[in-house]
């Protein structure tokens, strides 16, 4: 199992992982997806603490793009065809490593450019080849809360839930 210290970035699928994967279409062909609050609140406690978050997808939604500027994530890559080379692009532009890097995917199209990271996490509903090359996998499934849960489990490794708590007291 590899140590999950060392992680200063987190890069997140979307579909599955920050979504519960499925994609809504409205009558007039407006995508819809829907976040969880909590993940919202450990992505900004995460940063706060001076780690980066990252997205990595393999669709495009303006929809995402909103979520991550409400977060305050700067790095998004989307409608990815190659996710271990944008992958290795993302962590170059973030001035880290692989050894630093988490990723937090759900799927087959995950599998290579998590196989890369230094710490692999997955969701509880994640198809079972992710599952099974995953460091931590989270109780709660893609949308509903696995990210928040996963951030806290970096945390708790790292000695820092704590002083993630007090992020937000007045």
């Amino acid at each position: 199992m590899s140590d999950a210290r060392s992680v200063r970035l987190l890069v997140l699928d979307v579909d599955g992982v920050l979504t519960d994967a499925g994609i809504i279409y409205s009558e007039d062909g407006v995508e819809h997806k829907r976040f969880c609050a909590r993940d919202g609140a450990g992505i900004v406690a995460w940063r706060r603490l001076g780690n980066r978050v990252a997205i990595l997808s393999g669709r495009t939604s303006s929809t995402v793009e909103r979520r991550a500027r409400e977060l305050g994530i700067e790095v998004v890559m989307q409608g990815s065809k190659d996710k271990l080379a944008d992958l290795r692009a993302i962590v170059h532009r973030c001035g880290c490593t692989l050894d630093e890097t988490a990723m937090m995917g759900d799927d087959w199209p995950d599998l290579p450019a998590m196989m890369a990271c230094h710490y692999r996490i997955t969701v509880a509903d994640a198809c079972q080849d992710v599952r099974s090359i995953a460091d931590f996998v989270a109780r709660h499934r893609g949308g509903h809360g696995a990210v928040r849960e996963a951030i806290e489990h970096l945390l708790q490794e790292q000695g820092r839930l704590a002083e993630a708590q007090s992020c937000f007291a007045a």
